[in-house]
């Protein structure tokens, strides 16, 4: 076995390899840039080399400054997590070259199935079902808006040698398929160094299921069930699952069984996942085959029991697979909600910053401990397991160089439901502050019907938040339970402020017992009794709920039980209140007295600026190009500028007819959030 790795990669995926090579007494090194210096990955492996500036194209996919890396520690082997060049061939071969084993696939597989072009071809050759689309290189512009009338709208523009959504784009008419064409080739070109193009027909309704495959280089291959990943956003996925609550078992073996031969087909040897597109008849279409390990790995060690890591290096070692097809089983149910630095209520535009909170829930790994389909002792009954990989700290910053992913949250449940309740109280229990973050949001989706019905898509996102996401009303029964929570922890807060003030005496006669919770609009009315147990809360139609918590003034999270069921709320300071964060709403939490309350409602509202003739930058980034001049009339949805950020490129357009009246910024400005771009008469 290797003495030493080196995982060519950063963050959270860095942080994932580096917890197995540990468990398996194997030394690890780490690479970093000048913006990561102070990473977790960096702090977290034994060694770690410097190999640039932040761009990752002057550092981490910069191949000679990797095999310098390499020749420096002396590393046996090379992880290179997913995205940079962990489907390059040419590191592969570099690495070969060198004498250093690759931790994935040979390099054959990788030029034959990493490339989009390349592996659709040999799907077709092997007989297996594809997508229409043009499988050669698109020239320019013109050529992409003539092939995608041939194919018929929509289509979806994708990078050859792209990955994570980045260079893809869905064009449902002519503009947007030349504008499309030349966002995603200039995406492909910063992210992979490869900008080539490709068009495929964009299938309406689909479910996008893929495989997990596992080979070695002696012609053994298996297959590790499917995961679910419809809910996506810009093709980019926001929560996984597995297994999928659509497939039957007959379904789920003949993807399973086309995978495994078709890997076989390019001497695959290693871990790898072949993506389908699935219909509402279960008729399935391959899309492509990540020749890699995919971000949403950790569901499927979740209910398999297998370190596709560690299965990883010991195929790079020359190993056998331990495991053959009837050792795989399925236990229970798995989902990962990816965190991101994005802001939900700015159209998950991307947000950077300092970590000034950083508390992810304990993870807890009693429920899924199984090896091979077996378990490791006896479950508790209802056990469930919370697992999050990270590559963040408290006090970190998120750089707006590299993709905006915080963490990876999963959890696993006996069954569905289970599982996803089980995520619904991690959610809540996460802290993070200082950036923008999806937390609401995903927490939004584990709430809502169709998710839990299991009857998603991937066009999921897109027709449930048509205007974007705009945060959470919440219903009548919960809005009670936070009322009367909020009363509880008021109440708790006011004897506190009692002691403080030095007034001891009599201090519960001191507390009022009589409230008025205001929040999304409503007011409740509410009596406290409070006893040593906790408080029994009482609306004014009389419906009782019993509040305990061992929260105290100054806590940020609270964890509380409301009539036996648990309720966790993310806790701030406001005047006269709280600012409660759970299941996706973010609420300020007034509690008042009853002549306080009378008095509130005479206070007039407060108005918001008008920035009705304001291009603000939604947030921090690099402006690529501004598409318009002062005195150019704009009719609405005409593209104003281009700003990127975080490897992606957004077009932001004109909301309304106007006259551009003023440009504030030029192409190669970085701009702060709300910044303002350009003014309009």
């Amino acid at each position: 076995m290797f003495n030493k790795i080196l995982i060519a990669n950063r963050g959270e995926i860095a942080c994932r390899v580096i917890k197995t090579a540990r468990k398996m007494g194997i030394s690890t090194v780490a690479i970093y840039s000048d913006a990561d210096k102070q990473a977790l990955h960096v702090q977290m492996a034994d060694e770690a080399i410097h190999i640039g500036p932040p761009p990752a194209n002057q550092s981490y996919i910069v191949i000679d400054k990797v095999m310098d890396a390499i020749k420096q520690s002396g590393a046996q082997a090379v992880h290179p997590g997913y995205g940079f060049l962990s489907e390059n061939a040419s590191f592969a071969e570099a690495l070969a070259d060198a004498g250093v084993a690759f931790v994935g696939p040979p390099k054959g597989a990788i030029e034959k199935m990493g490339d989009k072009i390349t592996s659709k071809k040999i799907a077709q050759e092997a007989g297996v079902s594809t997508v229409p689309g043009y499988m050669g290189l698109i020239e320019d512009a013109d050529e992409a808006v003539k092939i995608s009338n041939e194919i018929g709208y929509p289509v979806m523009i994708k990078a050859s040698a792209g990955g994570g959504g980045k260079g893809m784009r869905i064009a449902w008419n002519d503009d947007e398929a030349r504008e499309g064409f030349q966002s995603s080739k200039n995406e492909a070109a910063n992210s992979f160094g490869d900008d080539r193009i490709f068009i495929e027909k964009f299938v309406t309704q689909p479910r996008h299921i893929e495989i997990q495959v596992l080979c070695d280089s002696h012609g053994n291959g298996i297959y590790l069930g499917e995961r679910e990943c419809s809910i996506q956003r810009r093709n980019q996925k926001v929560v996984e699952e597995a297994p999928s609550p659509f497939l039957d078992e007959a379904t789920r073996k003949a993807m399973g069984e086309q995978s495994v031969a078709l890997a076989k087909a390019v001497g695959y040897a290693s871990a790898g996942t072949v993506e389908f597109i699935v219909d509402g008849d279960k008729n399935f279409y391959f899309l492509e085959m990540n020749t890699r390990l995919q971000v949403e790995h950790p569901v499927t060690e979740l209910i398999t029991g297998v370190d596709l890591v560690e299965q990883m290096i010991r195929v790079a070692n020359g190993e056998e697979l331990s495991i053959n097809q009837d050792d795989v089983t399925l236990t229970g149910w798995a989902i990962e909600n990816r965190l991101y630095a994005e802001d939900p209520y700015r159209g998950f535009l991307p947000s950077i910053g300092r970590l000034t909170r950083y508390r992810p829930p304990a993870e807890v790994a009693a429920g899924p401990m199984v090896a091979n389909g077996t378990w490791h002792g006896d479950a508790p009954e209802g056990a469930t397991a919370v697992r999050n990989d990270t590559g963040v700290y408290d006090g970190g910053e998120i750089s707006m160089y590299y993709d905006p992913m915080i963490a990876k949250l999963c959890t696993w449940g006996p069954d569905r439901a289970s599982a996803i309740e089980a995520m619904r109280v991690a959610l809540d229990s996460f802290e993070v502050e200082g950036i923008g973050h999806n937390l609401p949001f995903v927490s939004a989706v584990m709430d809502h019907p169709i998710f839990i019905d299991g009857t998603m898509t991937t066009a999921f996102i897109e027709e449930q938040y048509p205007e974007g996401f705009q945060g959470v009303e919440l219903p009548e029964d919960d809005l009670r339970r936070i009322a009367a929570s909020a009363a509880a922890m008021h109440r708790v807060a006011e004897i506190r402020r009692t002691r403080v003030s030095g007034r001891m005496d009599n201090h519960e006669r001191k507390v009022g017992t009589d409230w008025v919770v205001s929040m999304q609009g409503e007011s409740f009315e509410v009596s406290i009794a409070a006893d040593q147990q906790g408080s029994t809360v009482t609306f004014a139609d009389g419906s009782t709920h019993r509040v305990a918590s061992d929260w105290t003034p100054g806590d940020q999270l609270a964890t509380l039980d409301v009539d036996g069921s648990p309720l966790v709320l993310k806790v701030g300071k406001v005047s006269g209140g709280f600012r409660l964060r759970s299941r996706g709403a973010d609420l300020t939490v007034h509690v008042r007295t009853p002549r306080q309350a009378e008095l509130a409602a005479l206070m007039p509202e407060k108005v918001a600026p008008d920035t009705s003739k304001l291009l603000l930058c939604p947030m921090p980034g690099l402006i690529v190009k501004v598409d318009v001049e002062v005195g150019d009339e704009v009719q609405e949805g005409q593209a104003l500028c281009t700003v990127e950020a975080m490897k992606m490129e957004n077009i932001l357009r004109a909301e309304k007819k106007g006259v551009v009246s003023k440009i504030n910024a030029s192409a190669g400005d970085s701009l702060a959030v709300d910044d303002v771009i350009m003014e309009f008469e």
